[in-house]
């Protein structure tokens, strides 16, 4: 019985198939800055600091503008204030309310005081850890002088990883 239908040839493969090799990410020159925004999500977050240390663009409580980085860094402070203000930026993105093409990369938490946080705070930021990546950023007596000019904080190595120069 024939049909019209055409057939593959009758080849049988014995053995797993290799499967080909997934495509290689585009090289990256060396020195290239990877581009993000940071965005405070309430006035005084540190945002203008953060930008001024680890590079990126300081979009201040703005979103970024299409011309910006489309990867968004959020910051806030430590105190219950801007601990609320990051749950309601993450509440926009939530709701798809930010503007279309943002990628929120992260929450950056920085000191509002020296010492150990109390517990409700505590509590907080870890709720916020649940639904995002935190990063978090410690007291630095030199950056309230306005002196930059020092490495970044060793317990800001994540951070550091994350908007460095790809080399």
């Amino acid at each position: 019985m024939r049909t019209s239908a055409r057939q593959g040839p009758g080849i049988w493969l014995r053995g797993p198939v290799a499967v080909p090799p997934a495509p290689e990410p585009a090289p990256t020159s060396p020195g290239t800055v990877r581009r993000f925004s940071w965005v405070g999500t309430h006035g005084g977050s540190g945002v203008s600091t953060l930008a001024a240390v680890y590079g990126g663009q300081d979009c201040g409580r703005d979103w970024p503008r299409p011309a910006d980085p489309p990867s968004v860094l959020l910051v806030a402070r430590t105190h219950a204030t801007g601990l609320a203000s990051a749950v309601h930026a993450l509440e926009i993105f939530r709701r798809g309310e930010a503007p279309a093409g943002l990628d929120l990369d992260a929450v950056v938490l920085v000191a509002d005081a020296p010492g150990r946080l109390p517990r409700p705070l505590v509590q907080q930021i870890r709720l916020i850890e649940s639904v995002v990546d935190v990063y978090r950023v410690p007291w630095v007596p030199a950056w309230r002088l306005g002196d930059l000019s020092g490495r970044p904080p060793r317990e800001t190595e994540a951070l550091v990883r994350l908007t460095a120069t790809v080399r």
